[in-house]
Formats: structure tokens, C-alpha cells, sequence
């Protein structure tokens, strides 16, 4: 069972993946909702100082690079895009709520790094972003939570 709790931290962690695949498996392989959740969550938020104070300055450095330039370039432009995206969403007081959201609703490319690099490029102040992804990253969880709590107890009671 330690595996279990293992590895849904160190899901939560990777990029594109995080607390969006890392809850669901929490929940399916029986570790009960409230450590889930409390592992799924911490293990997202623990890359975010990381990713805002030094992802654009390293990304920013290998986008010219021979063989991670490429990707470098990729994740750039996820986080201008994003940036772009909560720029359009919200004027500079909104911009908490549409960072919040931009992290809070899951869907592939909106969690928790893509947030604070988008955050980071736009340069919004270090504790104003890391408390809006927190707050997203925590509605995410409710949501994933709770859609897989429903699809795990459908396929119990199905079976």
C-alpha cells in the first residue's frame, strides 16, 4: 500500500500528468480520500516555486539548444499561449481568478506548471500566483475527486 501512496505523489509531480492522473489512481487503488487528496495535492504544488523562479530563465536557455531546443521551444510557447489566454480572460485585478480557473478546471495543459509558467512570464508577483494555483489546483481536486469517485462506484456497483 506504500507504493500506492508512492506513486500517486510522484504522478501528481510530472508535467501535463499531475494531481489531473494522480488522484484518480490514488482513489482506484483504495487509498482513502482525504490522504489522497493530501498527497495528490502537495506533490502538485511542490514543483511551483521551482517552475516560477527558474523554468523560463532554463527554457529560455535551451530553446536554441541542438537537441532540447525543440521541446524547450514547445514549453515556451505552452506558457505564452497560457499566458495569453489569462491576459485576454482578465484585466490585472482579474487576473488572480482567471489564473485560479486556468489551473482549477481540468483539462489537458491547464494545471499547475503550465499555470505558474504562465505566471511567471507574465510576471505576476510570487505569493499572489502560487496562492491562485494552490486554490486551482484544490478545485481540481474536487473535481477529479469526485468524477472518480462516481466512475469507481459505478464500476463497483456494475460489477
Amino acid at each position: 500500500m506504500l507504493n500506492h501512496y508512492l506513486i500517486s505523489f510522484l504522478i501528481s509531480m510530472v508535467p501535463l500528468v499531475e494531481l489531473r492522473g494522480a488522484l484518480p489512481y490514488a482513489l482506484a487503488t483504495g487509498i482513502p480520500t482525504l490522504p489522497a487528496y493530501l498527497i495528490c495535492t502537495i506533490g502538485n504544488m511542490l514543483p511551483v516555486p521551482v517552475i516560477f523562479f527558474f523554468a523560463r530563465k532554463v527554457l529560455e536557455w535551451g530553446a536554441d539548444k541542438k537537441y532540447i531546443g525543440p521541446f524547450f521551444t514547445w514549453c515556451l510557447q505552452k506558457g505564452h499561449k497560457g499566458g495569453e489566454k489569462l491576459k485576454s480572460k482578465a484585466s490585472n485585478r482579474g487576473l488572480f481568478f482567471a489564473l485560479l480557473l486556468f489551473v482549477g478546471i481540468p483539462l489537458p495543459g491547464t494545471g499547475a506548471w503550465t499555470g505558474t509558467l504562465a505566471a511567471s512570464i507574465l510576471d505576476m508577483d510570487f505569493k499572489t500566483s502560487v496562492l491562485a494555483v494552490m486554490l486551482g489546483v484544490i478545485l481540481a481536486s474536487i473535481i477529479m475527486g469526485v468524477g472518480s469517485l462516481l466512475v469507481i462506484n459505478g464500476v463497483q456497483m456494475i460489477g
